[in-house]
């Protein structure tokens, strides 16, 4: 199982591609400045470079694993002990990954593992920070669409082609 890494680094770029969309003005960047109590002077503020740079980092960081949620021949890789393994694994083991070693290997398979990964673990992750920060549901929800939509993304991405 080879892994396609530049895959997974356009996958990374998911991020600043939807919330590029995402926060723009004309979609939900007017309501999410209000419900932030944020200016587009404020916002100017930032150091770009390093706000764009870490952005990504971190998103490279999704995508691993994101890889280990969408491609379910990790698991099999894993239990003959990892890549460096799988030469000394038993012969089932190549049988086996010459059977199912493409099997739900899809943009669809990997956007759904993704949509799930938004809706159960980042939105419920974004709706406990912003609650106790006391926020509204719109920017609750503006958040959370957010990573709901670019963890589909993603994920269909690392599934189909890394």
């Amino acid at each position: 199982m080879e892994i396609n890494f530049i895959a997974l680094l356009v996958a990374a770029i998911m991020t600043l591609v939807v919330g590029f969309i995402w926060y723009h003005p004309k979609v939900f960047g007017t309501v999410w400045m209000r419900e932030s109590n944020l200016t587009e002077e404020v916002l100017r503020t930032g150091n770009m470079l390093k706000i764009f740079g870490l952005t990504y980092v971190f998103s490279l960081m999704i995508t691993i694993v994101l890889m280990a949620l969408t491609i379910h021949q990790s698991g099999a890789v894993g239990m003959v002990g990892g890549p460096p393994l799988i030469a000394s694994a038993k012969p089932s083991f190549a049988a086996f990954m010459a059977d199912y070693g493409t099997a739900y290997r899809t943009f669809k398979h990997g956007a759904l593992h993704g949509f799930v990964s938004g809706l159960f673990f980042a939105f419920p992750v974004v709706g406990i920070n912003s609650l106790f920060e006391r926020k509204s549901w719109k920017y609750i929800l503006i958040h959370a669409g957010f990573w709901i939509v670019t963890l589909t993304l993603m994920g269909g991405i690392v599934c189909a082609f890394a």
